[in-house]
């Protein structure tokens, strides 16, 4: 039988919680969902949230009965921070997380390069913000808790998976024992070490670093703002790098590179941790500053991705996917894109509207994310920790020449996490004007927030539908347009038109945007009534027109939803 932790987790600065564990003998058999999600993470509880707003019911798999131990992800970039607004916990985490938008990198005392991460008025979020894990599960376990769609079982593991072709049967263990459950489609967010990923037999493709860091959360008061903090080859640690970030409640994270060789538990007892911590507080001039531990682990860098994350009718998503190397904030980020990637698409299978089909695009476009990103993060990871002499001399060589040559500071720079653009997926329509266009956000890519009042965004009017931006100033949307989104309104897809332009209502639109100063179509790049950009429900364009007609959107339409051919 499966017994999961049942005592709150040790922590100096946050409340643990207990939860009951779901019982089989409490509940009525037999047990079969559309969606079952494995994992009660970060990216778990995402996917539940987005599916629920997509009208599909879920039941969430927690092997634990509480959050994750310790900070973990703490730094959450803007991207994350409007999926979060989506799912609705983005206000609280701006109450309660520490925004900030500049690094810094250190060697022999010296600054040798600042970071400077863009933010400009129309960004209603911060480039970064740093809140711990905890807090974040949190906040996303009271809206799960609060969405009648979405069954949350705490302590319950699944410890085997068969799978034929219409779905799967899961032997889920709790803390009475076994049960069975049936379910049409299995999502693994069941992270690192995910147990159906081995199940399942699947390898990871990729490379492993050798470094090793450790992880420590301390409580301490240092008057320094809330950047990142970079510093490479101390004296007191040479050849390695040493990371601090702010985290709220008076917590301070510490990275720091072990020598090669070094055993992580020996690392991690308390007479090295204290020597190690005491040091770098010494280095940058708050030595004897009382602290104390909150937390503490080992990890190495990893960039491996599976090479398919859909298998059968199980689904992979989050760290069960792909494991990223934590420099420039990856995690976390990545699987909050992959949850929204593949939730309208499993949500439109569910429902009906389309062929399992269009879960290879989820597939597609996030295995080429996770590869981007390891391509990138190697870069960053190389540099943070050489493999190789070779990569080393290089390292060197540059962390020499900075202290007197400013043109090598760039080569510090740890490439921020940032949203994929999915130029090639084949959810771009292939007949529209997207290379005419000069500015705005091309195929693929995310939208462009734009500020249109004090407190109020563009984003803040997409919703989990397709959202057709359509630019006029005319009083109504042409009649064969009308028509064609009625059609297929019709037939279940969910479309919105939002009328950009007018100072008054546009009939025919589901919403009118003032654009009194054109600032939203210059963002754009719309230079006459009449043009269109047509977003997924992931919100990433799929289509741009200059001038719209029905037969175009039509075509985009069918295309990026997979929508089975009418009867």
């Amino acid at each position: 039988m499966h017994q999961p932790h049942a005592e709150p987790r040790r922590s100096i600065y946050y409340p643990y919680q207990v939860f009951d564990a779901w019982l089989p003998s409490q509940h009525p058999q037999p047990q079969h969902h559309a969606v079952v999600i494995a994992g009660a993470g970060l990216i778990g509880l995402v996917a539940a949230l987005e599916l629920a707003r997509h009208g599909v019911k879920c039941v969430l798999l927690e092997s634990e009965r509480q959050v994750s131990e310790g900070s973990r992800a703490i730094v959450f970039t803007r991207r994350s921070m409007e999926i979060l607004q989506q799912v609705g916990v983005a206000d609280r985490v701006t109450q309660n997380g520490l925004p900030w938008r500049f690094g810094n990198s250190y060697y022999r005392g010296q600054r040798v390069f600042r970071m400077e991460a863009p933010h400009d008025p129309d960004d209603r979020f911060f480039p970064m913000i740093n809140l711990q894990q905890q807090y974040l599960e949190e906040y996303l376990i009271d809206a799960v808790r609060a969405n009648p769609l979405i069954e949350l079982r705490w302590g319950n593991r699944v410890t085997a998976v068969a799978q034929d072709g219409q779905g799967a049967t899961l032997e889920v263990d709790t803390p009475e024992g076994p049960y069975m459950l049936q379910t049409d489609w299995l999502v693994a967010a069941d992270g690192a070490r995910s147990g159906i990923r081995t199940m399942l037999d699947l390898k990871l493709e990729g490379a492993s670093y050798e470094g090793r860091f450790v992880i420590a959360d301390i409580r301490i008061d240092l008057p320094l703002p809330t950047e990142r903090l970079a510093f490479f080859d101390p004296e007191w640690n040479p050849g390695n790098t040493i990371l601090m970030h702010r985290e709220p409640h008076g917590i301070w994270r510490v990275d720091y590179q072990l020598p090669p060789g070094e055993d992580p538990e020996a690392a991690r007892r308390p007479e090295s941790l204290k020597t190690r911590i005491d040091a770098q507080l010494a280095m940058i001039g708050h030595a004897g500053v009382p602290w104390e531990m909150d937390w503490c682990s080992v990890y190495s860098a990893r960039a491996l991705t599976l090479p398919n994350y859909v298998h059968g009718r199980v689904l992979f998503t989050g760290d069960a996917a792909h494991l990223l190397p934590i420099f420039g904030v990856r995690g976390a980020n990545t699987g909050f894109q992959d949850a929204q990637c593949l939730a309208w698409r499993l949500a439109f299978v569910v429902r009906g509207l389309a062929g399992a089909p269009l879960l290879a695009g989820y597939s597609s476009e996030r295995v080429g994310a996770a590869r981007e990103i390891i391509d990138e993060a190697g870069k960053s990871t190389r540099f943070m920790t050489p493999p190789t002499r070779g990569f080393r001399l290089l390292r060197d060589a540059v962390l020499s020449l900075s202290l007197s040559e400013p043109f090598v500071g760039p080569l510090y720079h740890w490439r921020t996490s940032r949203p994929h653009e999915y130029r090639h997926s084949p959810a771009n329509s292939a007949g529209d004007d997207n290379a005419l266009f000069k500015a705005g956000p091309g195929h693929g890519a995310p939208p462009q927030n734009v500020r249109l009042g004090a407190d109020d965004h563009l984003l803040d009017h997409l919703d989990h539908r397709f959202s057709l931006l359509y630019f006029t100033e005319a009083a109504a949307v042409p009649d064969a347009l009308q028509a064609e989104v009625n059609q297929l309104r019709a037939r279940g897809l969910p479309l919105r038109m939002i009328a950009v332009g007018s100072a008054q209502p546009v009939a025919g639109a589901d919403e009118t945007l003032a654009d009194a100063n054109g600032h939203l179509r210059e963002r754009y790049g719309v230079l006459a009534s009449g043009a269109a950009y047509l977003l997924r429900p992931d919100q990433h364009v799929c289509a741009r027109w200059m001038s719209l007609d029905a037969t175009r959107l039509r075509a985009a339409l069918i295309n990026a939803a997979g929508l089975k051919k009418e009867a």
